[in-house]
Order: C-alpha cells, then structure tokens, then sequence
C-alpha cells in the first residue's frame, strides 16, 4: 500500500512524535521527514506482532518513494485525525490491485468455511433434536446441546486512551491511569459487550467477580 501526506501532516506528525512545540507557519526539514519515517516503522512493528496471531510472521517494510508506486492501485482513501484546521491531519492510502485480490479471496474463504459449519451444525441440531423429541419436550434438545458451549467472558476494570507518543513510550514499571474509581464496580465482557457489573473477590488466590448487576443483559 502507499501513503501519501502533506508537507503540513509531515511537520505535525514529526512535531508530536519529537515532543517539539507545534509550529504550523514552519517548514518541514529533513529530521522531520526521518522523524515521520521512523514513526511509521514503529507502527509497522505493532501491526506485525498484532498480525502475527493471525497470520504468521509477517514482514512490513517502510521505505520513501519518490514517485507514484508503479502497480495498479484498486482505489484511495483517506483517513482524518484531529480537528480541521491546523491541527487536522489528512492522510491518503493507496490499496493495490493485488493485495485487494488476495483480502477478498481470503474474506470469500472464510465466508464459504463458515457457510459449511453452519450447515453441518444445523444438520446436526436437526438429528439430535429429532431424537430427543420423544423423551423430553418440544425444544429443550436443541437447547441442551447448546448449554456445554464454552463462552469466554472478560473482566473489565477500566478503560484509557493513550495517544501514539505515549503508547510508544510505555516501559516496565510505568502505570496507566484508568477511567474508573476503585470502588465502582466492574464490566463483565461477553464477545466484548457488557452483560453484568460486579465487585472484584479474592477466591483460593485468583481474581473473581461477585454479580450485582445482570439488568444490563437486555434481550436477545
């Protein structure tokens, strides 16, 4: 993918990556433009450890063109942070035509995988719960056979935004303030959304959560 930014955007993103005062009538120098280099390779090191789960080592090189890339591109977009003004910046992104391709045979083949699981789970749901219609009532096979999904549930103490400078410059021993009191209660996190509130235990030498709240588990 390519990446295109003002000579503006260059000057604001090297000022609060160096922690330098923001100067908007200046120009930007060529520390600036290494300053904004290193930046994104930094960020490329983050999204390659995030990817990593995903799919494997993944290799991210960051390096200046001093022209439009010469592969076809399959479109542009534009991302915007900060206000307009001064402060704004807007950065333009170039997709190849390539790497396009490659996403979207990857999206069809989950698609199509998942699609197969869905039938072969309903295929399934359908024996079992015609089997156990005999001996129990209308609905309840299908149903005990969904009670042993195992469903993984996060505990949630607060939250932070951190600005790029900052996540950067984390460290062993720095701590991170967080959005919530010590005694107010903690989120409960099902598939990331809120189901339950509660307060923090100790039991045998592990975290745990007594419910006080489950209201928030609306319908469906």
């Amino acid at each position: 993918m390519s990446l295109r930014l003002a000579a503006a955007v260059v000057l604001r993103l090297a000022q609060v990556f160096m922690s330098e005062p923001a100067t908007p009538e200046a120009q930007p120098t060529p520390d600036h433009r290494d300053a904004v280099v290193e930046l994104l390779r930094q960020v490329s090191g983050i999204v390659s450890t995030s990817a990593k789960g995903r799919w494997g080592e993944v290799q991210l090189r960051v390096e200046l063109a001093p022209a439009a890339p010469s592969w076809p591109s399959a479109g542009t977009f534009w991302l915007r942070a900060g206000e307009e003004g001064t402060t704004g910046m807007v950065l333009e992104f170039g997709l190849s035509a390539a790497l396009v391709a490659e996403l979207r045979a990857e999206k069809a083949e989950a698609a199509q995988a998942e699609a197969g699981k869905a039938e072969a789970a309903q295929a399934g749901l359908g024996s079992s719960a015609s089997v156990a219609a005999g001996d129990s009532e209308p609905g309840t096979g299908t149903l005990d056979l969904l009670l042993d999904v195992q469903l993984a549930v996060t505990m949630r103490f607060g939250a932070r935004k951190l600005l790029l400078r900052e996540v950067l410059d984390l460290s062993p021993g720095a701590v991170v303030e967080l959005d919530r009191r010590v005694q107010e209660p903690v989120d409960l996190l099902l598939d990331g959304k809120l189901v339950a509130r509660g307060e923090v235990v100790v039991i045998d030498g592990n975290y745990g959560l007594r419910i006080t709240d489950v209201s928030l588990l609306g319908p469906g």
